[in-house]
Formats: C-alpha cells, sequence, structure tokens
C-alpha cells in the first residue's frame, strides 16, 4: 500500500501526489514504465512490471515493437497489464546520462506519456522516476524536469481528463530528491 506524501491541486482540479510506495500495486487507470527503446523489460521498474503483471506484457511489448520499431523518447508504446490492478502500461523511454540532450528527452518521454494517457481517456496515471535506476539521471534533475512537465502539461491542458498523477516512488533517496524539488515548485 503506498502512502501519500505530498498532495497539490491546481485551479482546475487536477491534482499531483508524491506517494512512497510500489507502483505495481497502485490502483490507477494506467502506470509508466520506464522502458528501453525495444522495450525489453528486464531489470528495475520494467522487470517488476512484468514479474507482477505477467508475461504478456512483454507478450504485447515485442508485437508493439515488431510492428511499429523502436519506442522513441515522445511517442510512448502502451499495453494492456495483466495482473496489475491498473488498465494500462505506458512504456515512456527516458534518456540514458550522457547521451546528449537529456533535459529534452526525458521532458518529452513525460508529456508523451500524459498525450497518450489523455488519447486513451485516462482519469489517473502513476509514473516512476523515469531515467534514475540504470540509465544514471541525477535524481533532483529528473524530478525538477518531471514535476515541472506535469505543471506545464496542465497549464496548457486545464480541460484534460486526467485528474490526478501520481509519483510513486520506493527509495528513500529518490523520495528525498523530489520533495526538495516539490517543496521549491509547490509551496513557495
Amino acid at each position: 500500500m503506498s502512502r501519500i506524501l505530498q498532495n497539490y491541486s491546481f485551479p482546475s482540479g487536477q491534482r499531483i501526489q508524491l506517494k512512497q510506495g510500489d507502483i505495481t500495486e497502485e490502483k490507477v487507470d494506467a502506470i509508466v514504465n520506464a522502458a528501453n527503446r525495444y522495450l525489453q523489460h528486464g531489470g528495475g521498474v520494467a522487470g517488476a512490471i512484468v514479474r507482477r503483471g505477467g508475461i504478456q506484457i512483454q507478450e504485447e511489448s515485442d508485437t508493439w515493437v515488431s510492428a511499429h520499431g523502436p519506442v522513441p523518447h515522445n511517442e510512448p508504446a502502451y499495453t494492456g497489464a495483466g495482473k496489475l490492478p491498473c488498465r494500462f502500461v505506458i512504456h515512456a523511454v527516458g534518456p540514458i546520462w550522457g547521451e546528449g540532450e537529456e533535459n529534452q528527452k526525458l521532458a518529452a518521454a513525460i508529456s508523451g506519456s500524459l498525450v497518450v494517457a489523455e488519447g486513451l481517456g485516462l482519469t489517473s496515471i502513476a509514473f516512476p522516476a523515469i531515467s534514475t535506476g540504470i540509465f544514471g539521471f541525477p535524481k533532483e534533475r529528473a524530478a525538477k524536469i518531471i514535476l515541472t512537465t506535469f505543471q506545464e502539461y496542465f497549464k496548457q491542458h486545464p480541460g484534460s481528463s486526467l485528474k490526478l498523477i501520481c509519483v510513486t516512488l520506493i527509495d528513500p533517496p529518490t523520495i528525498t530528491a523530489f520533495q526538495h524539488i516539490w517543496y521549491d515548485l509547490f509551496h513557495s
């Protein structure tokens, strides 16, 4: 069971929550997977999603890549959620630290995920800290980009079908990094 650490409501009624917990247990319309371009879900968040949700998530991912090719940063893929308590998994490809244009690529992965969710008519979505694990993106820098991208999206789309965005994190160092940025963005 996840625990809400922070909650912010926009004037338009949409909310962002920072939570401590396991993203694979989130009861939202979709969770976002921190994926690689070929949707091979071996380790990290991706591995946990397939272990909990079932092999059909990997099978649907393989079918997606066969049909569409490698997944770009700005156009995430999506699959069913198997045995997970959500309906969809949106597979966002964040940048690997050091490959160049990391900030823009991370923002594109986040906003692309929101566009996919909106296209599916979803009302709630949960994100991990994309690219901050094995891809090596600095946690506070990623937190600022991710949270700022959410702010901008809701400013530009006040009538969005999305009513709740959760950032669900499991490890204390990442939670601490997001809390620092959260305070700067939402408590000033």
